[in-house]
């Protein structure tokens, strides 16, 4: 009975983040956040501005991403690599100035194998030079809202100029995975092969192994350099929660490897997420003036979910809708608020809202139209 009555108070304490120093005692930093909500479950140095060597790519993959999404590119595009690209040193896919491969085997090199010289041919594609690729690199940084974050190449080279931090990191490795799922398609790769119908058929074995072997592991991205020691952004999903762990600074890969494992098996074994409303919901309808819509619906950008302890069941929670001015024309998918989840009057979770469709301002005819009819009508 003893036994009982402690097991229940344990499950009904309420939930904590965990001492920064108890489960990743050797790194320099790290973080452990639950994906849809960004809750965080551990921190040791969040904010600290370190060197992440190939990580860094993972801002590539966004940007990459986003040229795909938007059909500026597509996957079976061939690439004629560049002498540029193919002297690239470092983690390669030892790509041959002139050889042609397509964009979905650059972004397996980069995804799996980490290929520098992958990454500054896809640079390269996109922006002409990686310089222009390293500034649009910059300006998703900035949009993401972080301000621990520079980059100074696209590979992760280390520089004094060339920094970010776990926390940064973490929202990087969450933009990927929650609004840009295809990444996982390459990331839960461990192994493949490249020109595999050729005489340079080229074996890719990931650098992140615990896609091997940790339960529910497809992600995300590893880095080393003599700066940065070993690194790992890496994403699990069981059932409904997925988390993200982030680890900087470690002296072996054996060690990394292992944190971030504890980073895990911690969040697994402690928090549970609870879904309150799907992505797409609208939870609001508004009417602008001159608007070529008479009802503005608004909707939820990603899934709104709470992070709970695993004990903890039938938490009754409350939503506050803010919304910001909306200026005219707008285009769908466009911030406009926020949605905060409210326990006990403390806010507990936040979700971005966006207009469901593009919105255009009504020109001089159509707004003279309008009156006349509402005149007609008797809405005047």
């Amino acid at each position: 009975m003893k036994k009982v009555l402690i097991l229940l108070i344990i499950l009904l304490l309420p939930f904590k983040v965990c001492a920064k120093d108890e489960l990743i005692p050797n790194g320099v930093s790290g973080i452990l956040i639950e994906a849809d909500s960004g809750k965080i479950i551990f921190e040791k140095n969040k904010d600290e501005r370190v060197s992440i060597a190939s990580m860094t790519k993972m801002v590539a993959q966004i940007v990459i991403l986003e040229e795909i999404e938007k059909g500026h590119i597509k996957w079976t595009d061939m690439v004629t690599v560049s002498k540029n690209a193919s002297g690239m040193g470092g983690s390669q896919i030892y790509l041959e100035e002139g050889e042609k491969i397509s964009i979905e085997d650059l972004m397996k090199g980069i995804s799996v194998a980490s290929g520098n010289d992958a990454t500054v041919a896809m640079a390269e594609v996109i922006s002409g030079t990686e310089e222009k690729f390293v500034a649009k690199m910059n300006a998703k940084v900035k949009e993401l809202g972080l301000k621990n974050t520079h980059f100074t190449n696209c590979t992760g080279l280390d520089t004094d100029e060339h920094y970010s931090s776990s926390y940064d990191m973490a929202m990087i490795a969450r933009e990927l995975v929650v609004n840009h799922p295809e990444i996982l398609r390459f990331s839960s790769i461990y192994e493949d092969y490249l020109r595999e119908n050729t005489k340079n058929k080229f074996w890719l074995v990931n650098t992140n192994k615990l896609i091997n072997f940790y339960d529910g592991a497809d992600g995300l991205k590893t880095g080393h350099t003599d700066a940065a020691g070993y690194c790992l952004a890496a994403t699990a999903k069981r059932n409904d929660l997925r988390l993200i762990a982030i680890v900087l600074g470690e002296k072996e890969s054996k060690v990394r490897n292992a944190e971030t494992i504890s980073l895990l098996d911690y969040g697994f074994n402690n928090v549970k997420t609870k879904r309150l409303l799907n992505k797409g919901k609208i939870v609001d309808k508004v009417s602008i003036s001159k608007s070529s819509k008479n009802i503005i619906n608004i909707k939820l950008k990603d899934n709104l979910n709470v992070v709970e302890n695993a004990g903890v069941n039938n938490k009754k929670y409350k939503f506050d809708v803010k919304l910001n001015e909306i200026d005219l024309p707008i285009k769908r998918n466009t911030s406009v608020g926020k949605i905060e989840v409210l326990y006990k009057n403390k806010v507990v979770s936040r979700g971005d809202l966006v207009v469901s469709e593009d919105i255009e301002k009504l020109n001089f005819i159509e707004l003279l139209r309008e009156s006349l009819l509402n005149i007609v009508f008797g809405k005047l």
